[in-house]
């Protein structure tokens, strides 16, 4: 990739974030929010993407933007009232601009956008102006065009620019204009002066007090030379004039301010001018400490530290089996910094779900109004972090589930009137860390779920046999079957029973798992549990037969030693006063040879759930790089994934949470624990051994 198409990539990188700034601006005023900064920042965001619009030539861009900035401007100035009806049509404004980046983006000149859609918003743009002419003059504001006719052949253009005062906030160096008109043609004259320049106990060095006075000789036209200002059109005055040839030429000056015709200008002293320099610099430095980083770049440099952890395990092996002390502890120096690495890694990979539950925001407006409800939106733990490649999995399962709780969850107004609550329906999202595991929950106060109908559905679907007792998370757990559902009308949104379980199964492919909880008339909650990332994890090595199996380490509560009194058909027992579902291993993987010596019990954790699987050996703790299961694997009931261990051997990553599952249904179905049961649950194993080093 050339500099060119990084730059171009960098332009539709940066104009998508400043999109949802504009967006998430727009949805605070609408809410009656934000103040004049917030006003201020969402006319800087258009502004920004216009003038590097601009500087690729993407003219439907720099037009569509600037019929947008107009009305940003007279917003600005108290020309126009913000309501609900100019929040619709600049969220329209900002989707179309989005569609033209995308367009753009994926190759396309722009002539097969939506060319209709774009001149009816623009219409909507100029009915808000207040007079045709007015909006002649909106097309250019910050351009005062002189009356000369357009040159022939080369000739001079005197400039005069004056820039405002958020110049510099706005990250643009007036001295960059005058090195790219150096590029146009020559520059016969700069002359720079300084303006309305306050004392020096108020001087503020990000606000810019700078005028030039330049005098260039090019063929350029005065549209190109108009172009040279677009990142700045609207944040000065610019006057252009066409020189006659022969008139006095002066030589260039320096920055210092010079006379004037009204006569002369303040000179700043040269102590202010130092602050002022260094708290550019300090900005300047400050903008260094962070930089873009394409994400196919860190994906391989996870995958090179997966690698680099399998290769250490190696080598650790190697020194134990030939018992070299020196090589020992090399190896385990070199275990303690690619932990640290892997942990650096990982974290450059971590970023906070805020972004991701604040693009809920417009999804929330939109369809609430689609729907006629009034529905509010609260989000917390915005500051919670996971793992990217989680973030973009997990957008889709949430925004089908935000659209459920919304379209069947949330009552009417009247509806919520007549049961007593307020008309304004509540949707929460909610994310938090716990064992581990990042919990996503989507919570709604609506009129919650039907136990006894959707049991009666399944029943009619032949999916549960008639008089079957289930648990109430087993009935709810219902609505994530393919084409269940119990909606009465079908909707644009839901209604076909096709999507619950897609998204069960994505989230499923993420390691996680889903729980629904309600109570009638009160509302649902979806709890989305998640792995913090798909990489690379610390696990706990076991064996069941001549198999190795890894554990989440972060799953992993206890090891206990199996009692030999307990059944062999016993799915229980009793752990210090609670009952613990368990899983023989064995059984799981239909393991038919016999057992060496104890059986071990790791007792595992999800959530709060809990579950023993009775292994055979305990070999310690490791770092486990996940590798993806094959096409043949992927519906293999009770694992997550495979590693692949320092000697070479592939050892299988287990699904705690399937697995948990199984545990307590299975004891469900056994009964409550018998007497027979011995109270204590063995010797418990307090020196669980560190070293995969097999005895």
């Amino acid at each position: 990739m050339n500099e060119f198409d990084q730059a171009r990539q960098t332009f539709f990188d940066e104009s998508r974030d400043m999109l949802r700034e504009i967006e998430d601006a727009l949805l605070v005023l609408e809410s009656g929010g934000g103040d004049a900064e917030t006003l201020n920042g969402l006319f800087r965001a258009a502004h920004t993407i216009k003038g590097s619009a601009g500087l690729f030539g993407y003219e439907d861009v720099v037009a569509f933007t600037h019929e947008v900035e107009t009305v940003l401007d007279r917003l600005r100035a108290g020309e126009l009232a913000f309501g609900e009806e100019l929040a619709g049509l600049m969220l329209a404004c900002a989707d179309h601009v989005s569609s033209l980046l995308a367009e753009l983006e994926s190759g396309n000149t722009g002539e097969t956008a939506d060319r209709d859609r774009g001149t009816g918003l623009v219409t909507r743009l100029r009915s808000l102006y207040a007079t045709p002419e007015a909006t002649t003059r909106a097309a250019s504001p910050a351009v005062e065009a002189s009356s000369d006719a357009p040159a022939s052949g080369p000739c001079r253009w005197r400039i005069d620019v004056r820039f405002g005062a958020d110049v510099f906030r706005n990250g643009m160096d007036p001295l960059s204009f005058i090195r790219y008109l150096g590029t146009r043609g020559e520059l016969v004259r700069v002359v720079t002066r300084l303006f309305d320049v306050p004392p020096a106990d108020r001087f503020d060095a990000e606000t810019c007090h700078l005028a030039l006075d330049i005098l260039v000789h090019t063929t350029a036209s005065r549209e190109e030379l108009e172009k040279v200002f677009d990142f700045v059109r609207d944040d000065c005055t610019l006057v252009l004039t066409r020189v006659t040839e022969g008139a006095p030429s002066v030589e260039t000056t320096g920055t210092g301010a010079v006379p004037t015709e009204g006569g002369t200008e303040p000179v700043v002293a040269p102590e202010v001018v130092n602050v002022a320099m260094t708290r550019q610099k300090e900005q300047r430095a400050e903008e260094a400490r962070f930089i873009r980083v394409q994400a196919d770049k860190l994906d391989e440099l996870i995958s090179l530290v997966g690698e680099l952890v399998i290769a250490g395990a190696g080598a650790t092996l190697v020194a134990r089996q030939i018992r070299h002390m020196g090589m020992l502890e090399a190896t385990q120096s070199i275990s303690d910094l690619v932990e640290e690495i892997r942990n650096s890694a990982l974290q450059l990979r971590m970023v906070q779900i805020g972004d991701t539950f604040a693009r809920f925001r417009r999804v929330v407006r939109d369809v609430s109004h689609d729907l006629g409800k009034e529905i509010e939106l609260e989000i917390r733990g915005a500051d919670t972090e996971l793992d990217k490649s989680v973030v973009e999995k997990i957008a889709d399962p949430l925004m089908h589930l935000v659209r459920n709780a919304m379209d069947h969850g949330i009552e009417t107004g009247d509806e919520r009137a007549a049961a007593g609550k307020p008309r304004a329906g509540h949707l929460r999202l909610n994310a938090y860390h716990d064992s581990g595991s990042i919990v996503i929950e989507v919570q709604d106060d609506g009129r919650g779920l039907d136990r006894a109908r959707i049991l009666r559905k399944a029943v009619e679907r032949g999916i549960v046999p008639e008089n079957t007792e289930l648990p109430e998370d087993e009935v709810f757990g219902l609505i994530f079957m393919p084409g269940f559902s119990t909606a009465e009308t079908v909707t644009n949104l839901s209604g076909r029973g096709v999507g619950m379980d897609v998204v069960k199964r994505n989230i499923e492919s993420l390691r996680g798992t889903v729980h629904v909880a309600s109570t009638p008339g009160a509302g649902t909650k979806m709890a989305i549990r998640l792995p913090l990332t798909l990489a690379i994890i610390d696990g706990f090595l076991v064996t069941v037969g001549r198999s190795s199996y890894v554990i989440p380490l972060d799953m992993v509560v206890e090891c206990i030693e199996l009692p030999a009194d307990i059944p062999a058909h016993a799915q229980h027992f009793n752990l210090r006063g609670e009952v613990l579902p368990f899983l023989r291993m064995r059984d799981v993987f239909q393991v038919e040879d016999s057992v060496a010596g104890h059986e071990s019990v790791v007792v595992v954790r999800n959530g709060t759930s809990r579950a023993g699987l009775v292994v055979d050996r305990l070999l310690g703790e490791l770092q486990a790089v996940i590798k993806p299961l094959g096409r043949i694997f992927r519906d293999l009931q009770g694992i997550g994934g495979s590693t692949i261990l320092g000697s070479g051997e592939v050892a299988l990553i287990l699904d705690v949470p399937a697995l948990i599952a199984r545990a307590t249904r299975n004891s469900t179905l056994a009964g409550p624990a018998t007497a027979g049961i011995p109270r204590s649950p063995g010797r418990l194993l307090t020196e669980i051994p560190s070293s995969l080093e097999r005895e």
